[in-house]
This record gives C-alpha cells, sequence and structure tokens, in this order.
C-alpha cells in the first residue's frame, strides 16, 4: 500500500468545477454558487444531544452548489457524485415515512427548502447542482457540508432573514426529518458557524458558541485525519440505540439532559442497567475532557496534554459507548506508536475516521506506519488529510 493524501479543492477551482456541471446540465448560468465545508471534531463525541461541549473546526474540504432561482415549486437536482438528475416537487415533500418521502441524497437539500417554508419563509423551486471533495462516508460530515451549502445558497437566493443558528436548526430539521438521520446538531454547527484558524466550543444545550484559537502549524504540529474506509452510516440503528438509552437514562435520573449530571458516581450507583451506566460514564468524562482541552487550547498549554485526553476520550468511546472498529482502533494504536502525542476516533463512530495530534516532522512516519499495519491486518488501504481550522459555509461567486 501507499500513501495516499486528499487535498482539498481551492474554492475557485470548486466552484468552476461545479458551475460547469449545472451549465451543462440546465443549459443556463446559476445565479449563484455556494459552499460549506465538512468538518472535524476535536473532542466531545456523542455529546451534542445529551446538552454537552464539543470542539469541532471546519475542514479546508468543501461541498459546492450552484443555484438557479425557478418559478415554480420543482427542484431539480445534479450530482457529479451521482449519475442521474432528480426532480422534486417541493410543494409535496415531507419527512421520512410521509407521501413526500424524499429518497436518497436530495433529502438533505429538499429537506432545508422544506423546514424553511414549514417555518414560513418564502422559498420556492430551484435547480441545484452539487459537486464536493469531501470524503463521503468517512465521519467528516459529508451530509452536513450538503445540507450547509444549499442553506447558505437558498438563503442568498430568496432572500432571507436568517441568522446562522436559525439557519444551522432548518439543516438539522433536514437531516433529522427529510433524511431520517438522528444527528444531534454539532455537525450542521461547525460547517456554518467555526472560523478560519479556530475551533468551535459550542455549548449544545443553549447553541452558544465561543471561538477557540487552534494554529497547530505555529507550533510546528499537524492534525492528520486518517480515513480508515470502514464503512460509516448514522441511519443503520447503531446511533439512534445509542442516543435512546441516553435519553431513557436521563428520564430514570430526573435530568433534562446527561450534562446536567453534577455527581456522576452517585448517578451511576442509581442506575441498574450496566450498559446505561457505561454509556453515561462516556458521556459526562467526554464533556470534561472536552471542557479541559479548550482551556489548555486557550492557555497554549503542552500539546502533548491535550493529545493525551483525546486518546483518553477514544478509549471511552471504545470501551464505555462501544462505537469504535478494529480499523479505528489500529488506527489510533499505530498512530501513537509512530509518534502522535494523541490519537482518537472521531465522529459517529461504527468506522469512519480517525485523528492524530502529530508533531510535523513525523507525519509521514505516521502515515506510514499506519499503511503499513493496516496491510498486515488486511484492511482497505487507509486515505489521509492533513487539515486545517479553516472557514464556514458563504457563497463563491
Amino acid at each position: 500500500m501507499s500513501v495516499v493524501i486528499r487535498d482539498a479543492w481551492t474554492r475557485p477551482d470548486g466552484a468552476a468545477r461545479v458551475a460547469t456541471l449545472f451549465t451543462e446540465t440546465f443549459g443556463q448560468e446559476p445565479d449563484g454558487i455556494w459552499s460549506a465545508p465538512g468538518r472535524v471534531n476535536l473532542i466531545g463525541e456523542h455529546t451534542d444531544y445529551n446538552g454537552g461541549l464539543a470542539l469541532p473546526i471546519a475542514l479546508p474540504h468543501r461541498t459546492y452548489a450552484a443555484l438557479r432561482r425557478r418559478d415554480d415549486d420543482q427542484v431539480r437536482l445534479i450530482s457529479a457524485q451521482e449519475e442521474s438528475q432528480r426532480s422534486v416537487d417541493l410543494a409535496e415533500a415531507g419527512p421520512v415515512g410521509t407521501l413526500g418521502e424524499v429518497d436518497g441524497w436530495p433529502a438533505y437539500v429538499v429537506g432545508v427548502a422544506w423546514a424553511m417554508r414549514q417555518a414560513g419563509y418564502p422559498v420556492a423551486g430551484f435547480d441545484i447542482a452539487i459537486d464536493s471533495c469531501v470524503p463521503y462516508g468517512a465521519g467528516l460530515s459529508s451530509s452536513a457540508a450538503l445540507s450547509g451549502s444549499a442553506g447558505v445558497g437558498l438563503t442568498d437566493l430568496f432572500g432571507l432573514d436568517l441568522d446562522r443558528e436559525q439557519l444551522v436548526r432548518f439543516c438539522i430539521a433536514a437531516e433529522n426529518q427529510m433524511a431520517g438521520a438522528p444527528t444531534g446538531g454539532m455537525d450542521q454547527s461547525a460547517s456554518l458557524r467555526c472560523q478560519p484558524g479556530y475551533a468551535l466550543l459550542l455549548d449544545n444545550r443553549d447553541h452558544s458558541v465561543q471561538q477557540i484559537h487552534f494554529d497547530l502549524a505555529a507550533r510546528d504540529f499537524r492534525l492528520l485525519v486518517i480515513d480508515t474506509k470502514a464503512p460509516h452510516a448514522l441511519v443503520d440503528g447503531q446511533y439512534a440505540a445509542r442516543r435512546q438509552t441516553c435519553h431513557e437514562a436521563a428520564q430514570q435520573l430526573g435530568v433534562e439532559y446527561l450534562a446536567d449530571i453534577t455527581d456522576l458516581d452517585e448517578a451511576l450507583a442509581r442506575l441498574t442497567d450496566p450498559v446505561a451506566q457505561s454509556r453515561v460514564r462516556h458521556v459526562v468524562t467526554e464533556i470534561a475532557r472536552t471542557r479541559q482541552v479548550a482551556e489548555l487550547l486557550q492557555k497554549d498549554a503542552d500539546l502533548a496534554e491535550v493529545g493525551r485526553l483525546f486518546t483518553e476520550s477514544h478509549i471511552s468511546l471504545r470501551d464505555d459507548y462501544e462505537v469504535s472498529c478494529p480499523e479505528l482502533d489500529c488506527a489510533v494504536e499505530e498512530a501513537l506508536r509512530a509518534g502522535a502525542v494523541g490519537a482518537r476516533m472521531t465522529g459517529g463512530g461504527f468506522g469512519g475516521s480517525a485523528i492524530a495530534l502529530v508533531p510535523a516532522t513525523t507525519v509521514g512516519e505516521v502515515m506510514d506506519g499506519v499503511v503499513q499495519a493496516f496491510a498486515a491486518r488486511g484492511f482497505a488501504a487507509p486515505e489521509f488529510l492533513v487539515v486545517e481550522a479553516s472557514a464556514p459555509g458563504g457563497r463563491d461567486a
């Protein structure tokens, strides 16, 4: 196996790609081009739907959307990642399980428009072309990049007076209700509210955010994303099962969210189900780790301490939350062996990606080590992204 690095497109290149696709498909120029990034979560996994803290950054890898307004309710969609054009009547579209259910990736786009109309905003039909360099199925929130790019485009296209928190809610509604993916909101917030050079400390209880300076290059470190190529999906029931267990545990403990727990030992003693105990232990300790990482970054503290907390997070996700897999464990273990100061799975789990906090001089060694370890265990060849905290969704042309 050789090392494969997936670089992000430049924004002019991404805009040009999607503009060409739009013109070739629909025979007209788009009214504009917008894009939104994927995200990687530094720490704070499965805390969003539990009212806790998360600390994501926006990736330089983005999904690009070219849109043109229509005078009817038809939505025509084309994606460079799919073979055929799709068409949906916005007036008839509805949530999963209704007669208006929208199949596949268009649900993430049409769902944003549907949510806007449900809230009373004057959104009509549109033509849209999509192209993306966000790795699909890697746990890097290609879905939030898709709904986010559509969301910023529709906001401008129809002249809507929306702030980013409102737009995040519409994108969440699209994923939860139209696509049937029970995400908690961290992904959409990262895609639309992160800033270049900063991690986003997101409080999922009140949706408040704090920008935390995050410039590893200035300290001769890199953030390495390892796409394990292990299949990743949030609609197969496992993610929903974890969420349901947490909801039931919160009810049993008499709190609105697990983030409200102030005495972990007392809470665990009140729970009789060992699975629920494990899930609660992960959530409460993960929130504490996320707060610690944010404080350490604000103080420009030793990155080895940040890395230690990353690794503790992985162990908790592996053992208490049980959302890791052999490929993710292998990536973390080998990255640490080859010189990373910390590593963890990132995203919802059950496949997807890991991250490693790596001194700049050892990035090559870590990538080589992971590739060799995957080959020795018969895993599919991984791919790598070397990333920095990048810009949120916005207009490109």
